[in-house]
């Protein structure tokens, strides 16, 4: 989605989704390391949301930001940060442009760009 933000030149956006995937990739963010700890599930579940927004870093690239909850055969949910998905077979987006232009900034004590709200 990173590429279709830069090549659509989006500044704000959200967005919308629900499908399927044949296999998925949450991140659950450790604030210790610093860093996102994959959990990988490797089976055909329905998207029952996946939610974001799209902004724009300090160097001006786009900052897609999405959490996803999936549905397994037995009923059981499981979700997080989408770091990763293979769509099958479809998935529906609905994407809004915002008005106002999203900016994230690094800050360093969260370890995160997180979106400054002085931008704006």
């Amino acid at each position: 989605m990173n590429s279709f933000a830069r090549r659509e030149g989006l500044e704000a956006a959200s967005f919308t989704s629900l499908g399927a995937m044949s296999r998925v990739t949450f991140g659950f963010y450790d604030f210790e390391k610093g860093e996102y700890e994959p959990i990988k599930l490797d089976e055909q579940v329905e998207v029952l949301s996946l939610i974001g927004n799209v902004s724009r870093k300090d160097d001006g690239s786009p900052q897609v930001h999405p959490h996803i909850v999936v549905g397994r055969r037995d009923g059981a949910a499981m979700g997080g940060h989408l770091l990763e998905g293979h769509v099958k077979p479809t998935l529906e987006v609905t994407l809004t442009e915002e008005p106002a232009n999203l900016r994230r900034r690094y800050n360093a004590k969260m370890g995160l760009p997180l979106i400054d709200l002085s931008e704006g």
